[in-house]
């Protein structure tokens, strides 16, 4: 009996001894976020800028030199970040789409709360996933990490919205910065108006680093700030036109900087040194793995991204990869890479600008005196290449000689290397995370109706990728030669092949269309709505009278929500749309439509109204004498 209860004391001995070595390798983690702005802060060199809260922590910590935010708009960003996958893996890249994820696949909160970490989050989630209720300890403008058990190590977010696009117009504004200091980028045009945004944006970036200073000197004062891993980020770049929703450089680099106090530096990125800048490469896709290492919790393999810090920490990536799908209430599909210094761009939507008005962003002062001086003919090459219409297919930056990235050099006959290496780079991608964008939306619920989107593209019988990626690439690449090809295409077995086959034949404009009247008439009875309303929009706008007709009657009849759900509606309000004139007919109708209709999210509730109100806008109220 004795040497029974010695063996358990034991036991129980060394685990209290184990809890508390393991508990002694779990630091606590503070991220400091916040929103809609880039590297303009004075630890990156930017002269101009007052940010002297990040800038110290910057001293004593780290800086990456090259970070990227996964998508250059919040929602998508805050899924790759949560999730650890890319939102174009998940289903998630498009705005406030909610999908869910399969059983098992949990958001980096799941696990640290499993291993006993007290997590809260202290203002917005605004993922496109679903997340579990459970989620956080605590979410909400009240959460804060002093709540936790005693003990118990702490994983905290906040979230300043200082520096939000909203805030970059709100007026009355005191302004700091003064508007003749701040440099224009080549893409913009130079005017008072202009400058006064941008100044305005450096004045609220000041506010984001002087709320990144209250946090810090709230861990000071509590005793915690040697005890304590730090992070601060942005979550893509600025909420100036052409930075934030566009996937290039200027909408997706971020400050990010890291401080790891000297216990814990043995959990730091290997190059770790304080007040160094680290050449890594880092995406938001590798902070969930990053944060599960730092736990000293292995990351599951399905995540995409790659550690930078803690015992599982990888070797650098050769590249980092962005994307951008569905914008509020406009469709595109655009995909990015940098090796660092170049950076590729695949428009595979290129029959539209990268400035399809958003609502939202025309709300800003720069917005609209760019678009009346485009309208106008009063911008250089580099202020239109936002509004142009088509895009390049391809597009190509140096980004040290050309920071702005208006100089495209795809056709550069000496970038030639390094355009195919990108473009590689870039299809490997796709490949390898599955990237289920490719399908047209509606289909991308439909067919994951009984699984989910990321399971579905997993699933060649339901998504053959290759096939359909492939006839995005041939639909993209804008070649006369292709139309052979884009015919037979059109009578695939598989109706996302159909639909990009019919794109293909759109982009490339009426001697295409009408050449092939014949072969794309018969897709308006197609049994994807998808595919009938590319070839409802493709005839209305190039095939003769008759046809006309006939597609417009098409586009008229898969228009309201109720009759044909949200994602199909607005497919083709879209479509109507950008008709105009064309399809003047439906005006009417639309205008009297009811803007609800079975939809994945009720978060889809306010894209519909937004596209009736382009297409038939309500006169101006009559004033009563």
């Amino acid at each position: 009996m004795t040497r029974i209860l010695a063996t358990l004391a034991s036991l129980v001995l060394c685990t209290l001894l184990c809890g508390q070595a393991l508990a002694a390798e779990r630091p606590n983690i503070l991220w400091l976020t916040s929103e809609d702005h880039g590297p303009e802060m004075g630890c990156y060199g930017d002269q101009l800028a007052r940010t002297p809260n990040v800038d110290a922590l910057a001293a004593k910590g780290m800086l990456f030199k090259r970070a990227w935010s996964t998508a250059p708009v919040c929602a998508p960003a805050r899924t790759a970040i949560i999730s650890g996958v890319y939102p174009s893996s998940s289903g998630g890249l498009h705005m406030r789409s909610m999908v869910s994820l399969p059983e098992g696949m949990k958001l980096y909160p799941q696990y640290l709360r499993e291993a006993g970490y007290y997590c809260t989050n202290n203002s917005k989630t605004d993922y496109n996933v679903r997340a579990p209720r459970t989620l956080w300890d605590e979410s909400s403008g009240k959460a804060t990490w002093k709540n936790r058990g005693e003990g118990q190590p702490f994983f905290a977010i906040f979230n300043s919205t200082k520096s939000h696009e909203s805030q970059i117009r709100t007026r009355p504004h005191t302004q700091i910065t003064r508007p003749a200091d701040v440099r224009v980028p080549a893409y913009h045009p130079d005017t008072p108006e202009v400058r006064e945004d941008w100044a305005q944006y450096y004045d609220k970036v000041s506010e984001a680093d002087a709320d990144a200073g209250r946090h810090l000197q709230e861990l000071a004062a509590a005793g915690l700030a040697d005890e304590t891993i730090v992070f601060y980020y942005g979550d893509h770049g600025s909420g100036m036109p052409r930075s934030k929703r566009w996937p290039c450089n200027s909408g997706l680099h971020v400050p990010m900087v890291v401080y790891f106090p000297p216990q814990w530096q043995h959990l730091a990125p290997r190059e770790y040194q304080p007040g160094g800048r680290s050449e890594r490469l880092v995406s938001f896709v590798d902070l969930a793995p990053t944060v599960l290492s730092i736990a000293a919790i292995k990351p599951p393999e399905w995540m995409q991204g790659h550690a930078f810090a803690g015992p599982y920490q990888s070797e650098p990536p050769k590249y980092l990869y962005g994307e951008r799908g569905r914008m509020d209430e406009r469709m595109d599909l655009v995909r990015s890479v940098t090796d660092g210094r170049y950076l590729y761009l695949k428009n595979f939507f290129p029959h539209v600008s990268q400035a399809q008005r958003v609502a939202y962003q025309f709300q800003t002062p720069t917005t609209h005196l760019w678009h009346q001086w485009f309208v106008d003919g009063r911008t250089n090459d580099a202020q239109s290449i936002f509004w142009r219409v088509p895009k390049a297919a391809e597009e190509l930056y140096d980004l040290e000689d050309d920071p702005d990235e208006v100089h495209n050099l795809a056709d550069s006959a000496e970038h030639q290397g390094i355009l195919k290496q990108l473009r590689a780079a870039q299809r490997e991608h796709l490949a390898r995370v599955r990237d289920i964008s490719f399908l047209p939306e509606i289909e991308l619920h439909s067919r994951s109706a009984d699984s989910t989107p990321y399971e579905l593209a997993r699933d060649p019988a339901q998504y053959p990728f290759d096939h359909v990626v492939g006839a995005a690439e041939l639909a993209s690449n804008l070649h006369v030669e292709a139309v052979p090809q884009l015919l037979e295409l059109l009578k695939d077995p598989d109706s996302a092949v159909r639909y990009w086959a019919a794109l293909g034949l759109l982009m490339r404009g009426e001697r295409a269309v009408t050449a092939n009247l014949a072969a794309l008439q018969p897709a308006l009875q197609d049994e994807s709505p998808a595919v009938r309303i590319v070839a409802a929009q493709t005839l209305a706008e190039y095939g003769p009278a008759a046809v006309r007709e006939q597609a417009v009657e098409t586009l008229g009849s898969l228009a309201a929500p109720a009759q044909n759900g949200v994602l199909v509606s607005m497919s083709a309000l879209a479509a109507i749309e950008a008709l105009g004139e064309k399809a003047a007919s439906l005006h009417q109708a639309i205008a009297a439509m009811k803007p609800n209709g079975p939809s994945p999210d009720g978060r889809f509730n306010g894209y519909v109204p937004r596209l009736i109100q382009n297409i038939a806008p309500e006169p101006p109220a009559t004033k009563r004498p």
